[in-house]
């Protein structure tokens, strides 16, 4: 499960470098007892009760050997029609069982029963993956003569799509006993990434550190961005060595939990008959390696212009040499931001006006009465944020929100997106076409986030405000496109190494990302030996070839949002077209309809000039 469609989490969007990381119980927070209904998303949309969950479950369960009835029938129509449409009853009951109980178990991850319901879905997908094994081979196996009628018959029309991805797989898809083989690693290939969750989650411990009021407070892996973005260089030096003191203690086990991760992907890969890791993570969306080429030329030839802000950080704030934890908190860093939660809700409205009125309206309406989030913190509940739904279901979001962090209100926009995207994808398309892929996800999310900054921007009450707005949108674009391409190279280049049968140790892995670190950051930047154990703490790392789309998304949005807002109804329709369009079309083929051509470099270019801009304006201004 599934045999044509995305992979089960295909619809989980976490928010960049925040993976779906088991929240740390913190104190002086509620219970999830005591969180009031309306700030709660309502799950009862999905299963009424858990015990309705366990029914359908079970139900579920009991139709999975249903699918050996299937098995040396594929070869006509009536009786591929018969599996598929079993099929895609299965995937449809399947997503909302994994969405209840994945949601349920972020609401407090020390909930064993929850934690138990997720674990037991997961298994079961696993199972009835190696069931239906047979499945993609065995419809392949047909001759073209076979296929074109398939591909012609008004029976078989709903899935006209699926089969010809199906058929674009044929050269990678194997006998049915070596997919049975396959299916069956799927279980392990997992090991390396639930490792590192336990053991940088709930194993590190990282201490307490001082504040800038002398205040001792814990380090977490939520509070050390806190901590970064602190005034005082003091707090955030201390915060940063202490942090990595633990990552140096445990680097050969990282190092080590790396390595199998990679070295799963390389598996999979000359299992399947591609040509590398990265070849077959971009197969299987459809997008060609010039894309992934395209991003990594186009932001190393715009360097220059971050170096060139780095250096402005650094005599804005005074310093002799700039450190890593120097480039996080803002140059001005007295500006106070405070949105209730209606209030963050009715500014993202405001700026997203360009989208038109019935897209405004439905978000918020989502957002405050229809109970698509999960606004606060409470005891237990997963950090970070998300959005994740699906076609029988609303569009939830996950937030930690919090009224005194104009972050808040941005990660509240990037999620809308997200679930905006699901919800009109869900409502134009059929079951097997709304499953949009996630190069075109991180669009639709950066996308709201771009009309949020430049909104904010053009309405700044003084000088100081905008300024801080326009810094904020640097560091916003240096995070999303600088650093994930940054990532992606990291991540090419220990794939690289490894499928050329060198080992991964922790020398020859810290000396790669030490390059790559001297490269980005630049020769006036001073790099701190313990940087170099970055690349060992990144949850993305296990998802392998995912951060590029963070900054091809990115990229892209900025040139989408620029023609919304400059256009009329043509422009702000074409952007429509790839939000309601699923994965109807090719990816790249859905966002040329939008107006940007992904093939071209022209969309990062656009990016980093736009970036150029900003960096130009914040110096002649500040």
């Amino acid at each position: 499960m599934p045999i044509l469609s995305e992979t089960p989490f295909s619809r989980l969007f976490p928010t960049k470098d925040q993976s779906e990381k088991p929240g740390k119980t913190r104190h002086l927070l509620p219970s999830r007892a005591d969180v009031p209904p309306a700030d709660q998303w309502n799950l009862k949309k999905i299963f009424s009760s858990d015990a309705a969950w366990r029914r359908e479950f079970a139900a579920w369960q009991a139709r999975v050997p249903q699918y050996a009835g299937f098995k040396g029938k594929l070869g006509s129509i009536g009786s591929l029609e018969a599996f598929l449409r079993f099929d895609s009853e299965m995937d449809r009951a399947s997503e909302k069982l994994l969405l209840y109980a994945y949601l349920k178990s972020a609401e407090d991850m020390a909930n064993p029963t929850y934690q138990g319901m997720k674990g037991q879905i997961s298994v079961a997908l696993a199972r009835a993956a190696q069931e239906t094994s047979f499945a993609r081979p065995e419809i392949l196996a047909a001759p073209k003569t076979v296929w074109k009628e398939r591909l012609a018959s008004p029976k078989l029309k709903r899935w006209h799509r699926s089969l010809s991805e199906l058929l674009r797989l044929k050269p990678h898809t194997l006998s049915g006993k070596e997919e049975r083989v396959v299916a069956l690693s799927a279980e392990m290939a997992q090991t390396p990434s639930k490792a590192f969750r336990l053991l940088t989650d709930a194993d590190f411990t990282f201490g307490t550190v001082r504040d800038e009021k002398g205040t001792e407070k814990t380090l977490t892996h939520e509070t050390f961005s806190l901590f970064l973005h602190s005034p005082n260089r003091t707090v955030r030096k201390s915060a940063f060595e202490q942090f990595y003191s633990v990552f140096d203690e445990h680097k050969n086990t990282l190092a080590a939990l790396l390595e199998g991760s990679v070295r799963g992907d390389i598996f999979h890969a000359k299992a399947r008959r591609y040509p590398s890791s990265l070849d077959a993570a971009l197969f299987d969306e459809n997008i060609p390696r010039q894309v992934y080429e395209n991003l990594i030329s186009g932001v190393r030839g715009a360097l220059p212009a971050l170096y060139r802000y780095y250096d402005i950080r650094r005599k804005k704030m005074k310093l002799s040499r700039i450190h890593f934890y120097d480039t996080y908190v803002p140059i001005l860093s007295d500006i106070q931001f405070h949105h209730s939660w209606n209030e963050a809700v009715g500014l993202i409205g405001k700026a997203l006006q360009p989208l038109g009125a019935e897209y405004v309206r439905t978000l918020q309406k989502g957002l405050t009465s229809g109970r698509w989030a999960d606004r606060y913190e409470n005891a237990g509940k997963q950090s970070g944020a998300f959005s994740y739904g699906g076609y029988d279901t609303l569009p939830y979001i996950m937030t930690n929100f919090k009224p005194d962090l104009i972050e808040s209100v941005f990660t509240l926009a990037h999620e809308g997106g997200h679930s905006m995207h699901s919800w009109l994808s869900a409502r134009k398309q059929s079951y097997e076409d709304y499953n949009y892929v996630i190069f075109l996800a991180e669009i639709a999310s950066t996308f709201n986030e771009q009309l949020l900054a430049e909104y904010l921007i053009e309405h700044a009450s003084d000088k100081r405000l905008r300024l801080w707005l326009i810094n904020r949108q640097i560091d916003a674009v240096r995070a999303t496109i600088f650093r994930q391409t940054m990532f992606s190279e990291f991540e090419e280049q220990i794939h690289a190494a490894a499928e050329r049968g060198e080992a991964l140790g922790v020398a020859p892995i810290r000396g790669m990302y030490r390059k790559l670190l001297e490269t980005y950051f630049g020769p006036a930047f001073t790099l701190d030996e313990q940087l170099e154990l970055e690349c060992l703490r990144i949850p993305h790392f296990y998802r392998s070839f995912y951060v590029y789309k963070y900054a091809t998304g990115m990229s892209a949005a900025i040139a989408l949002a620029r023609r919304v807002k400059r256009g009329g109804e043509a422009e702000r329709l074409d952007y429509f077209k790839m939000l309601e369009g699923g994965c109807s079309a090719p990816p790249l083929e859905l966002l040329r309809r939008a107006g940007v051509d992904m093939i071209q470099p022209t969309a990062v270019s656009e990016a980093m000039n736009y970036f150029d801009e900003l960096v130009s304006r914040f110096e002649a201004e500040i």
